[in-house]
């Protein structure tokens, strides 16, 4: 069962939305490619707003995910594409649906 989380939110840039979403639709081969992430989503709340959550049955899971493939690129492409620094958010889960 999932026990951990990560939330990450991300501003885009003035005219680089587009470049937002599809960096973000890029990285999901990434995220299938790590065993200890349960589950991962990128998703859209607005016109220039942006968002990643993810999943993680244990600490291990969650950290090798924050030093990963995806965070790496995030990171380097993170003052390009975003007009702040990405948001990220440690969360425990109380409850779920599978």
């Amino acid at each position: 069962m999932e026990k951990l989380a990560l939330l990450a939110t991300l501003e885009a840039r003035p005219g680089k939305e587009s470049e937002a979403e599809a960096f973000l639709t890029s990285a999901q081969p990434l995220a299938l490619e790590e065993p200890g992430t349960v589950s991962w989503y990128a998703f859209k709340i607005g016109p220039s707003t942006f968002g990643i959550f993810d999943t993680f049955a244990d600490e291990d899971g969650r950290n090798a995910h924050l030093t990963g493939a995806i965070a790496k690129a995030l990171m380097a492409r993170a003052e390009e594409l975003f007009a702040t620094p990405p948001k990220i958010e440690k969360l425990d889960l109380l409850a779920s649906k599978s």
